[in-house]
């Protein structure tokens, strides 16, 4: 029987969003495979959760290139981004709790270029007056990302409806880097 790792990988991160401590049988069980079969893929569980990893950062990438975050207004852009994020985050959220991925120069290049991508979107409407300058590109880009892991974890223990996702975050995180025009 030959096992789909993209499935296996899918099913690891249904887990882990849900329980960030499970096993690696309680992967392998949720996966529908032996725990033999899941170390032949992933030799432990730092293995897996960089397979994780991958997984994130090209889903983030696809919701970026959904996103078109170069046309429109920056806010839009900005719904937009939130709205694409939305299926991946969970495993967003998990893989921001998992201290292995951002220890010292190994962090992956991958996060670099999205952080830049999310930055060049806040930094393009700082310019174009639409938000306030006083916060950086780098701190909005990780309000998003707290706001995106704590939406997450919200929907999932079923303290937010999850068709509320979407716009609390982006009109929580508008509202708070939106430029005012004094009178």
């Amino acid at each position: 029987m030959s096992v789909d790792r993209d499935q296996v990988l899918r099913s690891a991160a249904a887990l882990l969003t849900r329980k960030g401590s499970a096993t690696m049988d309680e992967v392998a069980r949720a996966a529908g495979i032996s725990r033999a079969t899941l170390h032949r893929h992933f030799a432990g569980r730092d293995a897996l959760v960089r397979a994780l990893e991958e997984l994130g950062i090209q889903e983030f990438e696809a919701a970026i290139d959904a996103a078109r975050l170069d046309e429109d207004s920056a806010s839009d852009a900005l719904r937009r981004l939130v709205k694409e994020i939305e299926p991946a985050a969970g495993l967003l959220a998990f893989l921001v709790t998992e201290n292995q991925l951002f220890e010292g120069e190994e962090q992956h290049e991958g996060w670099a270029r999205l952080d830049a991508d999310v930055a060049a979107l806040f930094r393009r409407g700082q310019e174009g007056g639409e938000f306030r300058i006083d916060l950086t590109p780098v701190w909005l880009t990780e309000a998003l990302y707290g706001l995106v892991g704590s939406g997450a974890w919200a929907v999932l223990d079923g303290r937010v409806a999850a068709k509320d996702f979407s716009y609390m975050i982006a009109e929580l995180l508008i509202g708070g880097a939106q430029r005012r025009v004094e009178s």
